[in-house]
């Protein structure tokens, strides 16, 4: 948390409530006359001057009740502003609460820099209630911070980013989408770093000699602007050049940064990545069998019967990647029973981002069971194989006993 925000806790009595949202999504609900949007440059001036509930303008589910909430309080209390903050415009000031999941509600008492989440329900009156408990209640600063995200309607996904001469500049919000299928090589920089700032003509010369190869992307990270994508994969030093699969780290460069080196090198990751799909597409029949594959297009007529235990996940998520060994090994354990059917939806995919939405997936990875067709639970327990594979069984005994 910024110096200044820690400063301001002090100054005086209020209340301030904030949403930072990930993505703007047009959800048939236009921003309302009432609610305020800040930016980097106008959020730390207003919380310092009156009480703010800060929250996402286009988020699908909760835009109506927001607008709702904004019009009671800009008509019937001057103390408590209702607003937003765009975090695809304004990352770094959200990137400043380090949040994890989605979505999270924090308060902030005076002088403290750690939150406490706020667990309530998100409807009208529950927010309504919550924020007239702080203003009747409390005798200090309390700023209170909803973190949320959404999914994507498959027609506002991020648009993947526009190579120049066949190099990608990639971002926080087109990273992943862009990454997520295929096969990359990207360099990981600061501008500032001298070995990369040689680099530089070399890269773009190796992007620019592949540019009309469609199997290989070659982009490039500055990890000045964009640090958490440089954090997730653990990048020490500068710069680091990575192989990228489907959105997994497969392996790290460190030969000659020549452009005939760095060729060789591509099309030998290349080779070696086709000869491995190859060995899988000859086993592919295990996994489809013991793990279900769905999608928008498949996925109500593969649940309609029987016990279904489906992951909604995403290939960069890294508790989906610990995950995915553990769901493969539970889809073998009921491969023989026909009742029970262990499946997995990419939410990622634009034939299952809108499934994910209707299925109200607001992280990953989201663990839901299905019988007949029809939801009937979430599981939040421990991840391993034994408990996932009891919380099975104990759902397929209730139902025999019954």
């Amino acid at each position: 948390m910024s110096a200044n925000l820690v400063n301001f806790f002090i100054l005086k009595k209020q209340i301030c409530l904030l949403l930072f949202m990930l993505s703007q999504v047009s959800s048939g609900h236009e921003d309302d006359m009432y609610t305020i949007q800040y930016t980097q440059e106008t959020f730390l001036d207003a919380i310092k001057k009156e009480n703010n509930f800060v929250m996402c303008g286009h988020c699908q589910r909760l835009s109506p009740t927001w607008a709702h909430l904004s019009k009671i309080y800009t008509e019937k209390d001057d103390n408590v502003k209702i607003a937003k903050v765009d975090c695809t415009i304004d990352s770094t000031l959200c990137r400043e609460h380090d949040i994890a999941a989605y979505p999270t509600l924090k308060f902030f008492k005076a002088g403290e820099s750690i939150g406490i989440k706020y667990k309530g329900a998100r409807d009208l009156s529950s927010l309504r209630l919550f924020i007239n408990d702080m203003l009747e209640s409390m005798s200090m600063v309390l700023i209170f911070t909803l973190y949320y995200i959404f999914c994507y309607n498959k027609d506002h996904a991020p648009s993947p980013p526009e190579p120049v001469n066949g190099l990608s500049e990639l971002t926080e919000e087109s990273f992943h989408s862009h990454v997520g299928k295929g096969y990359h090589f990207i360099k990981f920089y600061a501008p500032w770093c001298g070995h990369c700032q040689k680099l530089a003509p070399i890269w773009e010369e190796l992007a620019n000699s592949l540019r009309n190869d469609d199997s290989v992307s070659i982009s490039r990270v500055d990890c000045t602007l964009f640090r958490s994508i440089c954090e997730q994969f653990e990048i020490k030093g500068y710069p680091t050049l990575l192989w990228i699969e489907d959105g997994k780290k497969m392996d790290k460069y460190t030969g000659q940064r020549t452009h005939e080196d760095l060729k060789t090198y591509v099309s030998a990751m290349h080779e070696k990545s086709t000869e491995q799909s190859t060995n899988k597409d000859e086993s592919s029949e295990i996994t489809i069998h013991t793990v279900l594959s769905l999608t928008g297009d498949s996925f109500e007529h593969s649940v309609e019967k029987g016990l279904s235990f489906v992951k909604f996940f995403a290939p960069w998520c890294g508790h989906c990647k610990r995950l995915a060994p553990i769901w493969e090994e539970l889809g073998r354990k009921f491969f023989a029973n026909e009742n029970v059917h262990i499946a997995k939806v990419d939410c990622t995919l634009n034939t299952s981002k809108q499934l994910c939405y209707e299925q109200e997936v607001d992280g990953f990875p989201t663990l839901y069971l299905y019988r007949n067709g029809r939801k009937v639970s979430e599981y939040n327990g421990p991840r391993n194989l034994d408990d996932l594979y009891g919380f099975v069984m104990n759902h397929l005994r209730s139902h025999d006993e019954l």
